[in-house]
C-alpha cells in the first residue's frame, strides 16, 4: 500500500513556481499494478521519485508499507569506474541479498556478455539500461517503481522485460509511467491520471485511458 496524505510538489523554474502536485490525498492498493499516465511535463517522473523517497514532498507526506524500489532502469547511481558486476555486488549489499545470486541473474538476464566486467562508464544508453533493469527485477521488492524502462533495447528485450515484470508481479505491485497504451493495459491492472497538479485514481484501465486522451486532445487545441 503507498498512500499519499495532502502531497504538495513545487517547483522554481526561472522565478515562476511550477505545481507538479496539488494537495494530492491517494491510496495505491497493496498487490496492484498501477500506471500513472499524464502529459510531458506532468510530474509523474517527480511524483515515482517521491514514492521511492529520493524527493521530498513540499508539503505532505508519503506512507507506504512493504518495500519499494528506485525508479527500475534509473542507472544514475551507478558508479561509473565500477565494472557492471561490481555495482550489481554493490546494490546487492546495500538491499542485504545474496550478491552472488543476485550477479549471476544479472549476468544471465542482461546478456551483457564480457562488458559486464568493463567499467560502467564503457557501457552504451541501451547496455546501462539493460544493466539497471536486470539488478532491479533481481532484488524482491513489494512494490516496483518503473518509468518507461521497458520501452529501451530491441524487441527481443523488450519481450523479456515484459515477461520478468508480469513473473515479478504475481508477487508485487508496481507504479508503472509509460506512454503506450498498449503496454499499461497489458502490465497494469488500475491506474491514475495526473493533469495540473492533480491525480485521478481510476480501478478501470479503460476509464483512466480515455479521462487521459481527453487532457491530450484538449492540450493540442
Amino acid at each position: 500500500m503507498i498512500r499519499l496524505e495532502n502531497v504538495t510538489k513545487v517547483f522554481a523554474l526561472d522565478g515562476r513556481s511550477k505545481v507538479v502536485a496539488d494537495d494530492i490525498s491517494v491510496t495505491f492498493p497493496t498487490g496492484r499494478a498501477v500506471a500513472l499516465l499524464g502529459r510531458n511535463g506532468a510530474g509523474k517522473s517527480s511524483l515515482l521519485q517521491m514514492i521511492a523517497g529520493t524527493l521530498d514532498p513540499t508539503s505532505g507526506r508519503i506512507v507506504s508499507t512493504g518495500s519499494i524500489s528506485w525508479p527500475v532502469g534509473f542507472a544514475g547511481s551507478f558508479h561509473p569506474e565500477l565494472t557492471g558486476t561490481q555495482n550489481t555486488r554493490f546494490v546487492g549489499r546495500i538491499y542485504g541479498v545474496d550478491t552472488d545470486e543476485l550477479i549471476d541473474f544479472v549476468e544471465e538476464f542482461a546478456g551483457l556478455g564480457a562488458h559486464f566486467r568493463l567499467p560502467f562508464r564503457t557501457y552504451s544508453s541501451g547496455m546501462k539500461s539493460r544493466l539497471a533493469f536486470g539488478v532491479s527485477m533481481g532484488i524482491g521488492f513489494d512494490t516496483y517503481l518503473v518509468d518507461e524502462i521497458t520501452a529501451v533495447g530491441d524487441a527481443s528485450f523488450k519481450a523479456k522485460s515484459d515477461r520478468m515484470f508480469k513473473a515479478r508481479m504475481e508477487h508485487a505491485g508496481a507504479v508503472v509511467v509509460s506512454h503506450s497504451m498498449e503496454q499499461i493495459r497489458k502490465l497494469c491492472d488500475a491506474a491514475a491520471v495526473l493533469e495540473d497538479g492533480q491525480l485521478s485514481y481510476y480501478e478501470d484501465i479503460e476509464q483512466a485511458i480515455a479521462h487521459h486522451n481527453r487532457n491530450m486532445t484538449a492540450g493540442t487545441g
